[in-house]
């Protein structure tokens, strides 16, 4: 590992290296600095963006998915095989990553950072500025941090916490990047993708809930077959009819001589609510790459088969993977010397039911006088079962050669 301590250096040092994104509008600079993105007459930003519950949802499941993956190290071997083994690391990535975090709460909050900023950062803490090993990881917020080029290395990165004042070099940051990554950061899914469909769908939920509380419209008016009303005349009606429904809906109200009450009503397909609704759902949901149904939205679009073990190996496949790599490949450069590595366990998320397990288990094992490639202790310990004696034997019978006689 090319370990190699930055002194620190004043605030400025990051600003003049693209700690933000270049050609900025002054708008466009507020937004990012504030963290706050103004779309469609809202302002959206983290807390903002999470009334949304189709983001919530999306984050919710995306980061629970990440943060539920066991995460084991592994060993090349001199035969070039893989063998898992225990490191100090392996602690951290799976049980406390430092002592205010579990394991869990850490792949959270850095995969909430990353799908609602772009990056996830962790600053690793080390037992000593010589030696590589970790005493514990911190998650950091992404916003108070700004990576900027090493004036002295343009090939590598330096990371300004805002914070604290501190400049931490790139061995001592694991940096999680996202789409658009230039060398320095990624897009910021809150400026771009999410701020005008996020912004959209937090509009129309104010809009309904509006609708629904103070209503959209007045729910009647008063009608006269008189002369037109002046302005003083019209508030005094309106003044009069107030003062008599204030303090009990149910009281009577009486009219003058050639007036009437006409209901307004409007209905929430009028105002086209649902459909819009529904749309940003779906809008929210190909942004972060999940399927509708997967965050709990009815749709008539077709999904990854009909089972839950191919609902299951789908999301894997096209929304986990982009992420699972990009931190396994951040995690091996910078906890990890060779042969040593990590990698995500996905079998648990691409289960199939018991049926269909115990089907697959037995030709692995070998059925029918077949040779078998997992030993029975092989398949106990994939259902948490403990070993067997003589479970460790491989099946390796072949078919016997069975002569029938014509006419038997």
């Amino acid at each position: 590992m090319n370990k190699r301590k930055a002194k620190a250096q004043p605030r400025s040092s990051g600003v003049k290296n693209a700690a933000a994104p270049e050609n900025m509008s002054p708008q466009e600079f507020s937004e990012w600095v504030r963290g706050v993105q103004q779309g469609v007459g809202v302002s959206l930003n983290e807390r903002t963006a999470l009334m949304v519950s189709a983001i919530y949802a999306c984050i919710q499941l995306i980061a629970g998915a990440v943060a539920s993956l066991p995460l084991p190290v592994y060993q090349v071997n001199k035969e070039g095989d893989r063998e898992r083994v225990a490191h100090p690391n392996y602690w951290y990535l799976n049980r406390q990553s430092s002592p205010v975090y579990s394991a869990s709460a850490f792949w959270t909050y850095i995969m909430f950072s990353k799908l609602l900023h772009g990056d996830g950062f962790a600053r690793i803490h080390r037992t000593s500025r010589f030696v590589s090993d970790v005493k514990m990881l911190e998650p950091l917020h992404p916003l108070c941090v700004q990576p900027f080029e090493n004036p002295n290395d343009k090939s590598r990165l330096l990371y300004l916490i805002t914070t604290t004042g501190e400049v931490i070099d790139q061995d001592d940051m694991l940096h999680f990047t996202g789409l658009g990554f230039n060398g320095v950061r990624s897009l910021s899914p809150l400026r771009y993708v999410l701020k005008y469909a996020g912004g959209i769908a937090l509009s129309a939920d104010q809009f309904s809930a509006d609708f629904f509380g103070e209503g959209s419209k007045p729910e009647f008016v008063i009608k006269t077959q008189d002369k037109k009303l002046d302005e003083t005349q019209k508030r005094t009606i309106q003044d009069a009819w107030g003062d008599l429904i204030a303090g009990n809906r149910r009281r009577p109200g009486v009219l003058s001589s050639g007036m009437d009450i006409q209901e307004l009503t409007i209905s929430a397909e009028d105002a086209q609510l649902i459909a819009t609704r529904q749309f940003q759902v779906e809008d929210i949901a190909r942004a972060f790459g999940v399927p509708p149904y997967m965050i709990g939205h009815a749709s008539n679009a077709t999904v990854l088969g009909s089972s839950v073990e191919t609902m299951g190996i789908g999301f894997v496949k096209y929304t986990l993977s982009r992420h699972l790599v990009g931190i396994e490949q951040e995690c091996n450069r910078k906890l990890f010397f060779n042969p040593f590595f990590c990698e995500f366990v996905t079998a648990g998320l691409e289960r199939g039911d018991t049926k269909g397990r115990f089907e697959a288990y037995r030709i692995a094992i070998g059925r029918a006088g077949e040779p078998g490639w997992l030993t029975v202790n092989e398949v106990r310990k994939l259902e948490n079962q403990p070993p067997i004696e003589g479970g460790d034997v491989l099946n390796t019978s072949t078919a016997p050669n069975i002569t029938i006689k014509q006419g038997e």
